[in-house]
């Protein structure tokens, strides 16, 4: 199946010269939706994936990350922008273009001798995912790999990530 002619392209959004890849189009595709979360079930067997948990970030990555957990059989935990989660919870700032961000995660959510499978729809500087990625293993969990829909490939996200395997479906 060809998942970029479900991704619809919108130009000069959020701001002129960038083009948002849209997945809506790709979600409210029952077969297209379903191709995608089955080849990220495959794929991630076909690494040798077996993470106890998937972490998705806030907010895509729980489209994602939930029925990817169903299918491996894994449990699901969300890390979320700051404010947004009622329990104490670990966190990290990291780096933006212009300023920094945090990321949380309930301290009760995932024991930290947990395998995980870090899950968001797109990849482009790799700032968040890696900020995932650090916040997870300052836990002590082992980050196993990372899975995602769209890699915007000229903004070489991946060079910023742990040496684990890196699951793309579909490249720009």
């Amino acid at each position: 199946m060809d998942l970029k002619s479900l991704i619809r392209d919108i130009p000069d959004f959020p701001k002129p010269g960038i083009t948002f890849r849209d997945i809506t189009t790709l979600l409210s595709n029952p077969e297209g939706l379903r191709y995608a979360i089955d080849t990220l079930t495959q794929k991630c067997k076909d690494a040798g994936l077996v993470p106890d948990y998937i972490v998705g970030m806030e907010s895509r990555g729980f489209i994602f990350g939930t029925p990817l957990a169903y299918t491996l059989n894994a449990g699901f935990v969300p890390v979320r922008k700051p404010g947004k989660l009622p329990a104490a919870v670990h966190a990290v700032e990291y780096e933006l273009e212009y300023g920094t961000d945090r990321l949380e995660i309930h301290q009760d959510a995932i024991d930290g001798r947990s395998r995980v499978l870090i899950v968001d729809d797109l990849i482009a500087t790799g700032g968040t995912a890696k900020a995932t990625a650090d916040l997870l293993e300052q836990i002590g969990c082992q980050v196993l790999g990372f899975s995602f829909i769209i890699e915007l490939t000229e903004l070489e996200g991946r060079k910023k990530l742990p040496d684990v395997p890196i699951i793309t479906l579909v490249q720009y």
